[in-house]
Parts: structure tokens; C-alpha cells; sequence
């Protein structure tokens, strides 16, 4: 059981990994997209082509929803349809050239813009306690 500084610790690093998360996405040219377009090229990024149906039950929403989200990443030409290989009435979506310019260009310009920060408002020492907090957080992670 968590005692109040474990309590309070979780409050104060989830609040500051949120805040941090909003300066990446400041710092990206991804502003004009929603969440959830987000989140959809982002997993389309690391699993690779999807359906509809897939895509929704990931990402905790309704089909309908997710049929509007890639509408509107096709019509910006971020993501293209084609045939399911094995089932004709579904289709699968992945992403287009334009598709991965933007996921690349939106990851280049986070780890830009928080390498600088880094840089240039940490010294020698935080930097090294900021690897073995990174190194503590990925250990929670697989908790």
C-alpha cells in the first residue's frame, strides 16, 4: 500500500510527464491534427496496416468514429486504403508517403526541441540524473 509521499509522488510525475507531452506536441508540426489522428498514425507507424475495425478497438472507440478519423487522414493524403487480403468486405489502411513524411518530420521535431531543452537547461550532472531517472521510468513501465 502507498504511503502519502508514494501517493504524492505519483500525482507530481504524472502531472509533469503530462506537461511535458503538451510541449512536444507544441513543438511538432502535428498541431493540426486531433488525438485520435494522432494516435491512429501512430499505431498505424508501429504495427503497420490495419482495418477499421482493428483501429477502433485499439484505440477504445466506435467504428463509426474511427471510419470519420480516416476519412479525414485520406482526404489530407496521410493514409490510403486497399483491399483486405483475405477478406473482401473489409479494407485495410496504411500509411502513404505523405503519411510517413509527417510522422517522421513530428518525431524529428520532439526529439529536437527536447534535446535542446536538455542542452541548454541541464547541466553535465542532471543529464546523467535525468538517464537513470529515464532508465527508473522505463522500469515502472514494465511493472
Amino acid at each position: 500500500m502507498p504511503d502519502k509521499e508514494q501517493e504524492r509522488l505519483a500525482t507530481d510525475l504524472s502531472a509533469t510527464v503530462s506537461l511535458l507531452m503538451r510541449h512536444l506536441r507544441v513543438a511538432s508540426p502535428e498541431g493540426e491534427l486531433t488525438p485520435t489522428q494522432r494516435a491512429v498514425l501512430g499505431r498505424i507507424t508501429n504495427e503497420g496496416p490495419t482495418t477499421t475495425a482493428a483501429l477502433a478497438r485499439a484505440e477504445l472507440v466506435r467504428p463509426q468514429s474511427m471510419r470519420i478519423t480516416l476519412a479525414a487522414l485520406e482526404e489530407r493524403g496521410l493514409v490510403a486504403r486497399s483491399p483486405h487480403p483475405t477478406d473482401g468486405r473489409q479494407v485495410v489502411f496504411a500509411l502513404t508517403e505523405e503519411g510517413h513524411r509527417l510522422v517522421g518530420s513530428v518525431r524529428q521535431a520532439k526529439q529536437n526541441w527536447l534535446a535542446v531543452a536538455i542542452a541548454e537547461q541541464l547541466d553535465e550532472a542532471e543529464q546523467r540524473l535525468l538517464a537513470e531517472a529515464n532508465e527508473l521510468m522505463k522500469r515502472l513501465m514494465r511493472a
